[in-house]
């Protein structure tokens, strides 16, 4: 394995840890010694283990699930807002028909649904994740990156309509954008949502990077985009000041990027 293609995988299981730690609420520091183990193991011990969450207690929730068919939407929004709270609304969500449970999302507050978001394993709930509203959806969104929430909103993206996608990433500020591609659950779609970018954006990613000191995040993006959409960023950084991209050649350089031919050198060459 080259040294480029090593440091690429490092970045992959980096971000695989920092949401294994975000689920189990732990300080990502304590399994950095996991960040040698391939991305793919992390990813699957983190769904093995959000299994093991959501299962548990099952009947008792089936029960509650039946049980809500009888409530009216509007009382049953009320009640998941202020009596059964984000965790269990969470646990929950997955179990209830889609209809209800995208009324029910509509009536919820912004802040209440992003803890809900934060709770919510989305591959139970994807039905009802796509039928919300993409207005309320950019609302959840904006309250997230005020949050600094970035793995919620990219558990999240795999699971959207591209419609909603579109309306939504307004709301994502450059910074965040690095931030949110960096831990997308679902990386084969980086390249699909930043088809959905206008090109106007590019150049605001290259300065984000290069402002908030994201180069690697930078770099692990581009790794990830079609030659197309490479040209776009690569350009976008061919147009910072030569001091910047001074600093960002260090970085690569120290990360073992630029010993062998690919997009990062082709961008700081």
């Amino acid at each position: 394995m080259s040294a480029q293609t090593a440091t690429l995988a490092e970045l992959e299981s980096r971000a695989e840890v920092l949401k294994l730690a975000r689920l189990l609420k732990t300080p990502a520091e304590r399994l950095d010694f996991l960040e040698q183990v391939d991305a793919v193991d992390i990813r699957r011990l983190r769904e093995q283990a959000t299994d093991v969450l959501f299962d548990a207690n099952l009947g008792v929730l089936q029960r509650m699930a039946a049980a809500s068919k009888l409530l009216p939407v509007s009382v049953l929004g009320r009640i998941a807002e202020k009596v059964f709270g984000p965790l269990l609304c969470a646990r929950l969500a997955g179990l209830i028909d889609v209809s209800r449970g995208v009324d029910v999302a509509r009536r919820l507050s912004p802040a209440f649904l992003s803890d809900v978001a934060a709770e919510l394993d989305p591959r139970r709930a994807r039905r009802i994740i796509a039928g919300i509203p993409a207005d309320t959806v950019r609302e959840v969104a904006h309250e997230l990156v005020g949050r600094q929430d970035w793995i919620t909103i990219g558990r999240f993206v795999g699971h959207l309509p591209d419609r909603t996608v579109s309306a939504t990433l307004d709301a994502v500020h450059d910074e965040a954008l690095l931030r949110v591609a960096f831990v997308l659950d679902e990386k084969e779609r980086i390249d699909h949502v930043v088809d959905l970018l206008p090109s106007t954006r590019f150049p605001g990613l290259a300065a984000a990077a290069a402002e908030h000191d994201l180069w690697p995040l930078a770099f692990d993006l581009l790794t990830h985009l079609r030659p197309a959409n490479q040209e776009r960023l690569i350009s976008a950084v061919a147009g910072l000041e030569s001091g910047v991209r001074a600093d960002a050649r260090k970085q690569a350089a120290a990360l073992g990027l630029l010993d062998e031919a690919g997009p990062v050198r082709t961008a700081l060459a």
